[in-house]
């Protein structure tokens, strides 16, 4: 991680509130288990219509009704993003969905609109209005004139310091807002746009994959190259010096867990984490480092885990000043492989002299070979390692166990003797 300048907030902030609530991304069924799994204060995810993130699974009518059930028998708040621009059609439909969802039980409804704001507080009154980050808000005037109309957080934009939160946290709490909270995007990636808010891929791809309606093709992370009309031949200018492309416009990705305490003491209130694009494997180890940490453990123990997903290179983004460019030609990047998910775990009895034993059932994910090491992620334990060992497979046709040389089918189970029992849900990674 690209490190920071240590700029603390702590002494123009008032004293540190309550915890800071960790919000996770749920781009799917899957990917909201595994974000409460591994500690989600809060889950944000969308339905069908007017969620940033189209391409996501996202969930219909039954599955956010089930979502929400789900969540709150494990006391996490669901979070759903209304935060598309809003065009008289989809103002249109709004009403009847709101009164869904207020029945339902969802808890805040992420918005940008205007008019939709309007109609969240007539048709869902029982759901908190959260101001979503493509209002560019970074001022407290903004904010409060917001907290008139009913946001109860407000999500600040990207491009502020963490000065500038600490000092809008003090306007607030001295003009009478203390009851508003702020959340801020504490990790994943960045847009080379103003709080997102972007014209590229409705200029270049078309106006139906326009940024702001949650269909954004990305042409910010497509290699370029930056040539200068008159002379083309001379005044070529990669960033890469082999004359090729380059990721000239990519941002790089953010990453906060070694400054957590900083935005604390500038009065965050929750800490999100960017990714409902973004598998099952993202969210929950990217979850697991960042709940560890705010529940007190050194960042130094879990910055490691960031480089176990796809990543760009890391920056703190605008927090600490302006933020680094990806200069390179390396776009994604990861150092570990998922390569199943635990479904059971049972105690068997203990040979002598062996020690514990769990046979332990697993869903296959990717390719790993009898007697590699593995790297295990589970809530509330260091990252663990154990040797897997002889395997056998679930054969459906015959329903029985066969023997198995390897973790080999992906979306198929297994089972292996493993020395610690599991829970459901805890993932098996591969060091690559």
């Amino acid at each position: 991680m690209t490190s920071a300048n240590n700029i603390s907030a702590s002494a123009a902030a008032p004293a540190r509130r309550r915890p800071m609530r960790l919000l996770a991304p749920a781009g799917g069924p899957e990917q909201l288990r595994q974000a409460m799994h591994f500690g989600a204060d809060e889950v944000y995810l969308a339905g069908r219509s007017w969620g940033m993130r189209a391409r996501s699974k996202n969930f219909d009518r039954d599955q956010l009704e089930q979502a929400v059930r789900l969540a709150h028998a494990s006391g996490v708040a669901v979070h759903l993003t209304l935060n598309t621009l809003m065009r008289d059609c989809d103002i249109d439909a709004l009403p009847d969905y709101l009164r869904f969802v207020d029945q339902i039980g969802v808890d805040a409804a992420i918005v940008a609109d205007l008019g939709a704001m309007a109609l969240v507080r007539r048709y869902a009154p029982h759901v908190e209005l959260h101001v979503s980050t493509q209002a560019s808000v970074m001022n407290a005037l903004a904010a409060e004139e917001y907290a008139r109309l009913g946001a109860r957080r407000v999500v600040l934009a990207r491009e502020m310091s963490v000065r500038e939160v600490a000092d809008l946290r003090r306007h607030l709490d001295a003009d009478g807002f203390s009851s508003l909270e702020l959340e801020v995007f504490a990790h994943g990636s960045m847009c080379m746009a103003v709080s997102g808010r972007c014209l590229l891929s409705s200029e270049l791809v078309g106006r139906e994959r326009g940024a702001s309606f949650g269909a954004c093709t990305q042409p910010c992370r497509w290699g370029w190259t930056l040539v200068e009309e008159s002379r083309p031949d001379v005044r070529r200018m990669p960033v890469e010096q082999d004359d090729s492309w380059s990721y000239i416009l990519s941002s790089n990705d953010l990453a906060m867990l070694d400054h957590l305490d900083d935005l604390a003491a500038a009065g965050v209130a929750a800490v999100k984490i960017e990714g409902r694009a973004k598998g099952a494997y993202y969210t929950a180890c990217v979850t697991n480092a960042y709940r560890h940490v705010l529940d007190g453990e050194p960042a130094s123990a879990w910055v490691g885990e960031l480089d176990a997903v796809s990543h760009r290179p890391y920056s703190t983004g605008f927090f600490y000043g302006n933020p680094t460019q990806n200069p390179g030609r390396v776009e994604y990047q990861r150092d570990r492989l998922m390569v199943a998910t635990v479904e059971k775990s049972v105690a068997l009895s203990a040979d002598a002299g062996s020690g514990p034993r769990y046979m332990t059932e697993v869903l296959c994910r990717n390719k790993a070979a009898a007697g590699s090491v593995l790297q295990v992620l589970s809530p509330r334990e260091p990252i663990r390692e154990c040797r897997l060992g002889s395997l056998e497979r679930f054969d459906a046709e015959l329903q029985t166990w066969v023997p198995a040389a390897d973790l080999s089918r992906a979306m198929e189970r297994y089972r292996t003797v493993l020395p610690f029992a599991l829970e459901p849900l805890d993932i098996l990674c591969l060091k690559q």
